[in-house]
C-alpha cells in the first residue's frame, strides 16, 4: 500500500473555469477517494426573482444565471409563463428562438471542445476551436446585439427581428463555420494521438448514466437516448431536421466527438430554419397575472434544464425553482474518479463541461 496524499483540485485551478472544489485522496497517483464542494458562488437569483422582480422581468434576470446558457434559461422561464397563461406565441418567434438556441449550443459546444483539448495538452486544437467559435459569436451579435449575454426571448415572443441583410450575412458565416466544423469532426474521428489520449478514459456506462441521472452530451455519449428537444415540445425542432445523436463508449473521446456531431446538426437546423422562416409578428402582448404552477424541460447545451414556477394572481412569483444539468452530472463525475490516474482528472472534468455559475445560482 502506497502513501496516501491529499491533492486539492480547485476551487482555483488553471484547468477549471468554474469554482468547484474536488479534494482527492491518492495512492501512487491513483485516486482512492474524493470529496466535492460546489457551494462557492451563491448569488440568490431564485430568491430575487420571488421578491424583487415582477414576473415579466424575471426572464431577464434568469438570463444572468449563466452567460453561455443565457437563451436556455430565458427560454425555460418564458415557456413556463406562456404555457401557464395560455399565450399563443407567433410561429416566427418560435423559429427565431430556435435559431438563437442552436447557435448558442454551437457556441457552448465549441468552447467545451476547445477547453478539453487545452487541458489535455492539444494547444493547437484549442486555438483552432476557439478561432472557429468567434464566427458563431459574431453571428449571435448580428442577430441579438450581443456576443454572449443576450436578452432575446421574452414572454410572448422575441425582442428583435431578423432583417434581410443580417440573414444574408448569417448564411455566409454559417457556410464558413460548417467547413471548419467538418474539419474538427475529421480530427476527432481520425487523429490517432488524440484518440489514444482520450479513448477509454472517464467511461460512463449506460447503466451509470441511467442510475445516476446523467444528462446532456455525457449521457448521449454513453448511449442514452435522452434529449429534451425530442421529448418536450417547446420549439419546432422536428420541422428543421433535428437528430437525436448517440454514441457508444462513454469516454472523454465520445463526449467530444458527440459535441462535434451535434454542432453540425445545429448548423443544419439553423440553415433550415432560416430557409423556412415564417412571416408575421415576432411578439404578442402578455397581459394579466399568472395563476397556478407549471414546469418545463428544455435542452441547454450542457443537458436537460428544468424550470418550475408557481404563481397566485400576483405580479411577483410565489416560487421559482431551477434544476441545472451540471448539478445532475456531478454524482457520476465523483464516481468516475475512483481508481483513475490523477493526470486524467482535468480532461475528465472539462469533458463534462461543468457550469458552477448555473449550479450555485
Amino acid at each position: 500500500m502506497g502513501k496516501r496524499i491529499t491533492v486539492p483540485f480547485g476551487s482555483q485551478h488553471v484547468a477549471l473555469p468554474e469554482p468547484v472544489r474536488f479534494v482527492f485522496q491518492t495512492e501512487n497517483e491513483k485516486i482512492v477517494d474524493v470529496d466535492v464542494d460546489v457551494g462557492y458562488v451563491h448569488r440568490g437569483i431564485e430568491k430575487a426573482c420571488m421578491t424583487k422582480f415582477k414576473y415579466l422581468q424575471v426572464g431577464y434576470v434568469v438570463a444572468r444565471v449563466c452567460g453561455l446558457c443565457a437563451i436556455s434559461h430565458t427560454l425555460g422561464y418564458v415557456t413556463a409563463v406562456e404555457r401557464l397563461m395560455k399565450v399563443e406565441v407567433p410561429k416566427k418567434a418560435l423559429y427565431l428562438r430556435l435559431i438563437v438556441s442552436e447557435l448558442d449550443r454551437i457556441h457552448s459546444h465549441l468552447l467545451a471542445m476547445g477547453h478539453t483539448a487545452e487541458v489535455a495538452g492539444y494547444e493547437n486544437l484549442f486555438m483552432q476551436t476557439f478561432r472557429y467559435r468567434e464566427l458563431v459569436m459574431e453571428i449571435l451579435e448580428l442577430l441579438t446585439g450581443n456576443r454572449v449575454q443576450f436578452d432575446f426571448a421574452a414572454p410572448g415572443g422575441v425582442n428583435r427581428d431578423l432583417t434581410r441583410e443580417v440573414e444574408i450575412e448569417i448564411r455566409r458565416k454559417l457556410k464558413e463555420l460548417k467547413e471548419h466544423c467538418l474539419w474538427l469532426k475529421d480530427v476527432y474521428e481520425n487523429d490517432f494521438s488524440l484518440s489514444l489520449r482520450w479513448k477509454g478514459i472517464g467511461v460512463v456506462t449506460p447503466e451509470m448514466a441511467t442510475e445516476m441521472n446523467v444528462v446532456g452530451p455525457p449521457a448521449r455519449a454513453a448511449g442514452l437516448a435522452t434529449d429534451a428537444r425530442a421529448e418536450f415540445n417547446y420549439l419546432p425542432f422536428e420541422e428543421v431536421g433535428f437528430k437525436l445523436i448517440t454514441l457508444e463508449g462513454g469516454s472523454i473521446y465520445e463526449r467530444n466527438l458527440l459535441r462535434a456531431l451535434e454542432v453540425l446538426n445545429s448548423i443544419e437546423m439553423v440553415e433550415n430554419a432560416l430557409e423556412g422562416l415564417p412571416e408575421g409578428e415576432i411578439k404578442v402582448s402578455v397581459k394579466g397575472v399568472p395563476e397556478g404552477e407549471y414546469f418545463v424541460r428544455v435542452e441547454a447545451p450542457r443537458g436537460e434544464l428544468f424550470y418550475y414556477i408557481k404563481a397566485s394572481k400576483k405580479m411577483v412569483l410565489d416560487r421559482l425553482r431551477i434544476r441545472v444539468p451540471t448539478f445532475a452530472n456531478i454524482p457520476v463525475m465523483k464516481e468516475l474518479f475512483i481508481g483513475m490516474d490523477y493526470a486524467d482528472v482535468p480532461a475528465t472534468v472539462i469533458s463534462f463541461d461543468p457550469c458552477l455559475s448555473c449550479t450555485a445560482r
